[in-house]
């Protein structure tokens, strides 16, 4: 087949295209590589992907699947296809792709180690192989043994590489692998895609991948790439983020005002606000939800979380996407584990080990750090240490999930063996973790920025949980954790997270993972003062223009605020101009100030009265002092500043700021130079004038100092006074709270005793709660020793409960508990099954009959009502006991006697067979002719009753019980008797015990050997 070549624009595509060149790598040894169309050069290798990429993954069942899929993909499609399904290592190579070719006109191709992704094209994982994405390059490696799971593996690598243009596909298969790679792909942005199970041969992978809620599109396999093909040609206008995080100018249409509205319904309907998120982050995830219902804008995407409320909730838990597993980055786990151990030596024996693990998803991170504690203590063996650890979440499902603890068969790809054996419990196709290790540990919900923090920690692990969060709220919690922190506790960190700018309060043990030391500090209660942390804390508020109080916390740095005061110089000013508060702090510079400021001394900040030069001192002051206390315009005419040509005559003016709002109560100081002659720049002392200068300048700056100095002692007095009466209030209030106190105090004493009986109570509880699981135990090992199929049902006949051999009946699963049991066929030779349940529930009189299955099995069946112990009807109990071997017993019996019957009646002698209560089973049909019986009538009655008592023979009867006790057999025995309808006959019998199978049996051969009349004799 001729494959005609992907056109592209991008540059590593037309590099490729070119006519192949040979790059030597070793010349030494005469080796070549020569870069061909799915073979990369050294040069291209790391060129990144510009297209989507579909991974089709599935097991069992998905060729059928695949048909349909590949049948609905257009040549110009511009998208590249990976299909990775499960092939045995035997399979032969090339021979799935040679089926999936005949499916399409596309390109198929078997994956060979180092082949670039093309657009247009698709590719196969070759049989018994792991694959892996990396700079747009497939490379195949050999599976680890034991963990088959190529789908997890190749999603997650695709997740990395390609980022939002990944798309996965989950098609029909057993198992669960799939599940934790989609999450990857989510977590990227990218799309997700499942096989409807109800069209699925085998609805396993479906179900486990939307059993993750990380899923876009549930969709027949013949829709899915018309889908995707929708989804990747029609997304949203992107357009830069920071003109979208700005609200300066922009109307309400825009998208930074309907976040704000997106913000407003989340919180409306689910408590929690976003706000803090990364506007970035918080864009992507909006996005993928517009491109899922096929929105363009903004605005229409915020109408329609107003229309459906179910909406809102999966925006939700898309902005709360849990991408977690066990032992993420093993090696921190191991670092953390090391770094724990002089710790963990440093406790007294019987220590409480208290961790905090915030943002803990489904729990996998969590119970890593519980594993990992119960291994470190394992080198501490003789210090009988504990740990408690609090797993919190603001995803109420997500702690529901975390608290039960079970998780897929796929966890073996992230958790050892030898943790599976320690720490789990295999439960069919799932696994548990042990009740010891989640007794230990409380799941709750928690809000990281508004709840109170969990304290006297020895661990806090919040690892890639600060990196969705803004920069402003990340700061604000590093206080927060080192208050919670014991000193010396230990901070663990994700890869990506920092403690810039917080080095006093941590020491760095792991530069690397991100682990470090609380440092024995006190936390700045400033730090800490704005906790529980809102967006109206960190919002700046415009001052109160009525009132001489001026806002301290003015953001510098930001962009509307040197717009604005841009636009204001360009209006009125053109000189060298500052912008300070009252306090002398410069907000904003304009312009060359070199000639009147310079950098103060030391390490003082950015202060106008610090940088003032010296002849511009009390200039500056002055003016200053008065435009605060006027609140309107001072201008300083003929101000005289030193240079380096010589003194310079300016115009100092400071104006008080009254708008816009933003700039309101803060003051402009403007530099103007004056024309100065020659005598005074060189200031030279010539005459008089200069020396009266001199002096109206020293008495004007007494002035001023005596004016401040009585403002000053005003100001003292003023404060003071307030200060009196403030001290009169603390006074008082410190009375209150010593009432309080004592209040609180006997609350305390109050409290502690209902404690303690909280504790005895407790205690109860725990009993009674072993002696249930005890029972619960008990139970189960006597229904599993009986091997007894058992089902219990309510009063509307929905399952409770069934024992595992109920699989052999009716293929229950652990999952349909709870589903009505008239949904479930069954393999019973029977029609009353249902009928006699209902009649049960009804009537409350039990139900028995022996059934056949139609596999041949035999079952003896019970119906009983389910009485409670206080003697309620709560259900059935059905009950199934295997008798197929009583069964098969019964009917070898029957066939052996029915063949003794057939020789009896076939020998011509006279027989009779008699069991072993000497009653007749059957005669021959001479022995009935003989002694003139019925053969029918004679069957079932006593020896000693047949022919009207004519055998009821004592001699004969001990000979007979002899023969059953000794197994002697006995010949010629004379028997005279008169036989009804025969006459007097002396009859020569002989006897023995019939044998089965080499065993005597209890039945017994009576003959006739010779019969003679006494008229004859």
């Amino acid at each position: 087949m001729k494959i005609k070549a992907a056109e592209s624009d991008s540059p590593s595509d037309a590099a490729l295209s070119a006519p192949s060149t040979s790059i030597p790598l070793s010349s030494a040894a005469g080796i070549e590589v020569q870069p061909g169309p799915d073979r990369p050069g050294f040069s291209e290798a790391r060129n990144p992907i510009n297209f989507p990429v579909v991974c089709l993954g599935g097991s069992a069942g998905s060729l059928s699947a695949l048909e349909l899929v590949l049948h609905s993909i257009p040549e110009g499609s511009g998208m590249a296809y990976v299909v990775v399904t499960h092939q045995m290592p035997s399979s032969p190579a090339g021979e799935l792709r040679q089926v999936l070719q005949h499916f399409t006109s596309v390109p198929v191709l078997e994956v060979t180690d180092g082949m670039r992704v093309r657009p247009n094209h698709i590719y196969v994982i070759p049989p018994g192989k792991d694959m892996s994405l990396l700079h747009g390059v497939l490379h195949l490696f050999e599976p680890p043994p034991g963990r088959g799971l190529p789908i997890d593996n190749f999603l997650q690598s695709l997740a990395k590489d390609v980022r939002e243009r990944a798309i996965c596909v989950i098609l029909s298969g057993m198992g669960s692998d799939g599940s934790i790679g989609l999450k990857m792909i989510m977590e990227n942005f990218g799309m997700v895609v499942v096989q409807d199970p109800e069209t699925a041969e085998y609805d396993s992978m479906p179900r486990a991948a939307i059993a993750t809620e990380f899923v876009d599109y549930i969709l027949p396999a013949g829709t899915i790439v018309p889908q995707i093909i929708g989804y990747v040609q029609q997304p949203v206008s992107r357009r830069p983020l920071r003109n979208l995080m700005s609200a300066q100018d922009a109307p309400a249409s825009l998208p930074a005002h309907a976040l704000q509205k997106i913000f407003i319904l989340i919180r409306n309907q689910t408590g929690h606000d976003f706000s803090f998120y990364k506007r970035n982050t918080v864009f992507r995830r909006i996005e993928r939800r517009m491109n899922s219902h096929q929105i363009k804008e903004f605005t229409h995407y915020v109408r329609y979380l107003q229309e459906n409320p179910l909406e809102v909730e999966n925006l939700f838990k898309e902005l709360l996407i849990g991408v977690t597993k066990f032992f993420r980055d093993p090696e921190a786990y191991a670092a953390l584990k090391r770094h724990l151990q002089p710790l963990l030596r440093q406790q007294e024996p019987g220590t409480t080990i208290r961790v905090w693990a915030p943002g803990c998803s489904t729990g996998e991170e969590a119970y890593s750090l519980a594993m990992t504690l119960l291994e470190a203590f394992d080198a501490e063996p003789d210090r009988n240490l504990t740990f408690q650890l609090f797993a919190t979440d603001i995803n109420a499902d997500s702690i529901d999930d975390a608290r039960t603890g079970f998780y897929p068969a796929n966890i073996t790809a992230d958790v050892s063996p030898e943790r599976l054996r320690r720490f789990f419990t295999k439960i069919d196709n799932s696994y548990q973790i042990r009740k010891d290790v989640r007794d230990s540990m409380v799941f709750a919900l928690h809000n990281i920025s508004r709840d109170a923090p969990f304290t006297r920690l020895d661990l806090l692990c919040c690892r890639n949980l600060l990196i969705y969060l803004s920069s402003e709220l990340q700061k604000s919690l590093i206080p927060v954790f080192h208050y919670a922190l014991n000193p010396g506790g230990i901070l663990f960190l994700g890869p990506s997270e920092n403690l810039t700018g917080f080095q006093d309060l941590f020491t760095p043990l792991d530069v690397k993972w991100k682990i470090s030391r609380a440092n024995e500090t006190a936390s700045q209660l400033v730090r800490l003062a704005n906790f529980p942390f809102s967006t109206s804390r960190q919002q700046p508020t415009a001052p109160n223009t009525s009132s001489s109080m001026i806002p301290s916390a003015v953001p510098r740095r930001d962009n509307s605020f040197a717009a604005l005061i841009q636009r204001l110089l360009l209006a009125s000013y053109a000189p060298p101009s500052v912008v300070i508060n009252p306090k002398g702090e410069i907000l904003f510079v304009n312009g060359r100030t070199g000639k009147y400021l310079e950098p103060a001394p030391g390490l003082s900040g950015l202060n106008i009265f610090d940088m003032a030069r010296e002849e511009l001192h009390f200039e500056i002051s002055d003016a200053v002092h008065r435009a605060t206390q006027q609140k309107q315009q001072v201008v300083n005419e003929n101000v005289k500043v030193k240079t380096e040509a010589g003194f310079q005559l300016l115009r100092l003016t400071v104006k008080y700021l009254t708008e816009p709002d933003q700039l309101a109560g803060l003051l402009l100081v403007v530099f103007e130079d004056t024309p100065t002659s020659r005598r005074v720049r060189r200031g030279k002392p010539g005459n008089d004038t200069n020396q009266d200068t001199q002096i109206s300048s020293l008495e004007k700056e007494l002035q001023y100092t005596r004016h401040r100095l009585q403002t000053t002692i005003e100001e003292m007095e003023s404060s003071l006074e307030e200060l009196k009466s403030t001290n009169e209030e603390l006074q008082s209030a410190n009375e209150e709270l010593q009432s309080t106190n004592e209040e609180a105090m006997t609350n305390k004493e109050e409290m502690q005793s209902l404690n303690e009986e909280l504790m005895t109570l407790n205690m109860q509880y725990l009993h009674k709660t072993e002696e249930l699981s005890q029972a619960a135990n008990d139970m189960k090992n006597l229904l599993d020793a009986t091997e007894i199929a058992t089902i219990f049902i309510d009063n509307e006949m929905i399952i409770k409960r069934f024992t595992p051999p109920v699989g052999r009946i009716i293929p229950l699963m652990p999952t349909d508990v709870g589903r009505p049991f008239t949904h479930f066929a069954n393999n019973l030779r029977y029609e009353r099954l249902i009928p006699d349940v209902e009649q049960v529930l009804d009537r409350l009189v039990s139900v028995e009959t022996t059934i056949q299955t139609t596999t041949g099995d035999w079952y003896a069946m019970r119906i009983l009502p389910y009485r409670t112990l206080d003697n309620y009807i709560s259900g059935a109990v059905i009950t199934f006991t295997d008798i197929t071997g009583l069964k098969k017993l019964e009917d070898q019996m029957e066939s052996s006697r029915r063949f003794a019957e057939s020789i009896v009646e076939t020998v011509r002698e006279p027989l009779m067979v008699l069991d072993g209560e000497l009653r007749v089973l059957t005669v021959s049909p001479s022995f009935a002719s003989a002694f003139g019986v019925s053969p029918t009538n004679a069957k079932g009655q006593l020896l000693a009753t047949l022919s009207n008592g004519a055998w009821n023979q004592p001699n004969l009867r001990g000979r007979l019980r002899a023969l059953l006790d000794n197994e002697t057999a006995f010949d010629d025995f004379k028997l005279d008797a008169n036989f009804p309808g025969v006459g007097q006959r002396d009859v020569t019998l002989y006897g023995r015990r019939i044998m089965s199978e080499g065993r005597h049996t209890s039945h017994i051969l009576l003959g006739v050997q010779t019969i003679i009349e006494p008229h004859t004799a």
